[in-house]
């Protein structure tokens, strides 16, 4: 019942979501932006001039990239800033099941179609392996229903909606971090070694990979303490570091391949190129000429990057294209988007916080074990402060200094959103504890159910959707639910207006 409670809402905010873009996109004139915006090499066909009026405002900004990728293939050196995963399956569902669409819609119009329904499709899969997560990791039936009917308006809506991979991200990471938390390590790998090729933050997921096995090698080593003795003892330890450690290694090589395949195409493209600039269509090269653009050529001198002792085509587009680097976006003028990030920054400082607060002794062990009678490793307590939530503590910790220190802050928003549960746990968390409507027990069990009850005030709720009960009720909620509501629904529509506008957004 859960599960359909998700997809439903789910469902009914993506289409929310296409039909606001649409409205808005027709409502606001365009803004005139110096981004990336590639000539029209096919002439357009029936459908193409409604379509782009339907759905124009998916392709904004970095979807043009994807589209120009999924289109043309990796032409211009910024181009290989975004990886490869989304523009293949965008030309997949363009050439597979949207094929007898050719002919009324052009290459570019298909995949603006594909982008619509896959990346719909994809967030539908990523809101359900959230729940499924959360329902492993914080044993909180009711938590793991609200974090998920939260991420249904995330923050980083229409960048879910968009041309970009963080639906796909979310749906690859939620998944596979769930299988790794099931224990089928190798369909994890596959799956995170898989995100990798979607953004380049998915080489942070090694790190679970090296925690959790970690953690029931050391439940195993407790148990044959007490049952093994002996030379038998011995062999069995042996045996457990042998397999975390091939575990681990394997694993992570999984995770990090695509990464490093995709630079070593890069490097290939440009430091030992096979085209020269006559082979490229005049119109892509007159603009690589007009905007500065590298393009690989043959008969030229290869780039200064490619001297370098590890060529990371990814490190150098972050440095001379983006400018991102350690602290180089702490400027004055970037006040405003720092102003934009924090609310993201403060639910994962919050989390960090609180959840510190609740278990010191568990962090400063790392929650690698407990002590005298503390032992919850292996029944964990439900809830937020439950042990195994430590390690996505950690993570998204992790992603939230990396992202205010070195990257364009602004995006933190959407960075976070798609790579960790954990703003929307603490999120689901805080409204249960501070919000008197949903009736938040002291202590939760894994078969707590949303039943259908009447506050003093007359509200009722079901167990279905607790966020759609809330809403007709906004004046008679708690501070705290309005302004986490409040800052979801606000960055879910304030993002379709300006971003599918080519105003700056997250």
């Amino acid at each position: 019942m859960d599960v359909r409670a998700v997809l439903q809402f789910a469902t009914i905010t993506r289409g929310l979501t296409l039909l606001l873009q649409a409205v808005l996109n027709a409502v606001i004139p365009d803004h005139e932006a110096d981004a990336f915006n590639p000539p029209r090499m096919e002439e357009p066909l029936y459908l193409d001039s409604a379509l782009e009026w339907l759905l124009g405002g998916l392709s904004r900004w970095d979807a043009e990239h994807f589209l120009f990728i999924a289109e043309r293939g990796y032409l211009y050196e910024h181009n290989f800033a975004f990886f490869p995963l989304l523009p293949v399956v965008l030309r997949g569902l363009a050439e597979t099941l949207l094929r007898p669409l050719s002919g009324w819609l052009t290459v570019r119009g298909r995949l603006l179609l594909a982008v619509a329904l896959g990346n719909s499709a994809l967030f539908l899969l990523s809101a359900v392996a959230l729940y499924a997560l959360g329902r492993l990791v914080l044993q909180d039936r009711r938590l793991a229903l609200l974090s998920s009917l939260l991420y249904c308006l995330t923050p980083a809506n229409v960048f879910m909606a968009a041309g970009y991979s963080e639906s796909l991200f979310a749906a690859l990471t939620f998944g596979g971090l769930f299988l790794l938390e099931k224990g089928f390590t190798l369909r994890a790998c596959l799956a995170l070694g898989i995100a990798t090729a979607a953004r380049s933050n998915g080489l942070v997921n090694a790190g679970f990979l090296l925690y959790l096995p970690s953690l029931r090698a050391l439940s195993q080593i407790r148990m044959y303490r007490t049952t093994a003795k002996g030379h038998g003892k011995v062999v069995r330890y042996v045996w457990v570091v042998a397999c975390l450690l091939f575990t681990s290694l394997l694993g992570t090589a999984i995770i990090a391949l695509p990464f490093f395949a995709f630079q070593y195409y890069g490097y290939r493209t440009f430091c030992t190129p096979s085209v020269s600039l006559e082979q490229i269509p005049p119109a892509l090269l007159s603009l690589a000429e007009r905007k500065g653009y590298r393009l690989p050529d043959e008969n030229g001198p290869p780039p200064l990057w490619c001297m370098r002792p590890l060529p990371l085509l990814y490190s150098h587009i972050q440095d001379v294209y983006w400018d991102v680097g350690l602290l180089r976006y702490f400027q004055l003028r970037q006040i405003p988007n720092f102003l934009l990030a924090m609310p993201m920054a403060t639910l994962g400082i919050t989390a960090a916080y609180a959840y510190y607060q609740a278990n010191p002794d568990m962090c400063l062990r790392l929650g690698l074990w407990e002590t005298g009678a503390n032992k919850r490793l292996d029944k964990p307590s439900p809830g937020f402060y439950n042990p195994r939530v430590f390690v996505y503590i950690v993570h998204s910790t992790a992603l939230l200094v990396f992202g205010s220190l070195c990257m364009h802050v602004q995006v933190l928003t959407r960075f976070m959103a798609s790579s960790s549960p954990v703003p929307f746990w603490i999120s689901a968390h805080l409204l249960l504890l501070n919000e008197p409507l949903l009736h938040r027990r002291k202590t939760s069990t894994p078969n707590v159910q949303l039943q259908t009850s009447t506050a003093k005030n007359g509200c009722k709720h079901t167990h279905h959707n607790p966020i759609t009960a809330l809403l007709p009720h906004w004046r008679t909620c708690s501070p705290t639910t309005q302004c986490i509501l409040g800052y979801f629904l606000s960055y879910w529509v304030l993002g379709l207006a300006l971003h599918c506008n080519f105003l700056p957004w997250t």
